[in-house]
């Protein structure tokens, strides 16, 4: 075609709205969760050590499972 037809991009006040408002909501749930982190870095520590021993077994339960075949 020789001619193209070009619409013009409008910006939308309302959805530039949400699209920040959603921004900042992220920003401020991941500066919670870090919070959390840094405050029960105690317990999650053990709730770490204490998933290790489940985690070997599900790793070695899958390799078998692989080497099987």
């Amino acid at each position: 075609m020789a001619e193209e037809i070009k619409k013009e991009v409008k910006p939308d006040g309302a959805k530039a709205f949400w699209v920040v408002f959603k921004m900042l909501l992220g920003l401020a749930f991941l500066a919670l969760g870090a919070l959390a982190l840094y405050q029960w870095r105690g317990e999650l520590l053990i709730v770490v050590r204490g998933c290790i021993g489940l985690f070997l077994i599900l790793a070695g339960m899958i390799t078998l499972a692989i080497a099987k075949e």
